[in-house]
């Protein structure tokens, strides 16, 4: 069977672990030859099929793989703008609405003015009127009130986040 001219090639599939972790996302390529392969089992597929002399196959957009893969939890991903508005889902952390990224500010919980690092523990999401509020205060000193203490995400998956949530299908992945 060969695969070089269809067209579904630029799609994306969704690997999972056996966990049902997020683990990357892959060509559909390279989804088929693990699934022909049994490495992976078909989890959702699309309408299309792939087909071949007395052979055919749904065109996969999420798999999961049949054995865990170990991956390291602990990694420290680096601390950036479009990670903290994936991490607190582009929503502002002090009255909870959801402007749009571009009415969204990354906001320093203890300002730099006063000795604040740019690190996952310490910067949040907020709306401009929120981080104006604020100004170059702490949230106490501001009398306002985090809804949820800032932290780094804890799975390497974290990093796809920002893809997952754009496919519906594969937005009850992301923090599954």
């Amino acid at each position: 069977m060969s695969l070089k001219g269809v067209v579904i090639l630029g799609q994306r599939v969704l690997v999972l672990n056996a966990s049902y972790e997020p683990l990357q996302l892959i060509s559909v390529r390279r989804a088929v030859i693990l699934l022909l392969q049994e490495k992976a089992e078909l989890i959702e597929a699309a309408k299309q099929q792939l087909r071949a002399a007395g052979f055919s196959l749904d065109v996969p957009i999420v798999i999961r793989l049949v054995r865990y893969i170990r991956i390291p939890h602990r990694l420290r991903l680096p601390c950036s703008r479009r990670g903290v508005f994936a991490r607190d889902r582009e929503t502002c952390q002090y009255c909870g609405i959801q402007p749009g990224r571009v009415n969204l500010t990354m906001d320093h919980v203890l300002p730099r003015s006063q000795g604040g690092h740019t690190v996952w523990e310490n910067v949040v999401t907020a709306c401009r009127e929120c981080n104006h509020r604020k100004g170059g205060r702490t949230p106490e000193q501001a009398n306002m009130t985090l809804l949820v203490k800032p932290r780094q995400p804890q799975y390497v998956a974290f990093a796809l986040l920002g893809e997952l949530e754009r496919h519906d299908i594969w937005r009850k992945y992301a923090f599954g």
